[in-house]
């Protein structure tokens, strides 16, 4: 049972970094895009949407957030050998 247990963390967490990530970024991309006001064919004009573009930016934040903690996770050790710098309080040899 605890091969079906380790099986299923990784592929949720596969799918939460695999496919969530991009989404987060497509949906930044769509709000920042909805954010700017549009004129449309009959010349009624749209406005832009302060907060659509803070949303957008949020996003962004939350998928630069999640890259540059992985990056640091990924080199913990290698940053704690060279620097005596422990990033994380766990996962030290």
């Amino acid at each position: 049972m605890d091969i079906v247990e380790a099986i299923s963390k990784v592929l949720l967490v596969g799918l939460l970094f695999g496919a969530g990530l991009p989404a987060l970024f497509a949906l930044g991309l769509r709000y920042h895009a909805q954010s700017e006001g549009d004129v449309s064919d009959d010349g009624t004009i749209t406005a832009p949407s302060p907060a659509l573009r803070a949303l957008s930016y949020v996003l962004f934040g939350i998928v630069t957030l999640v890259i540059a903690v992985g990056i640091l996770w990924i080199t913990r050790q290698t940053i704690y050998y060279y620097t005596g710098v422990k990033l994380f309080p766990f996962g030290y040899k």
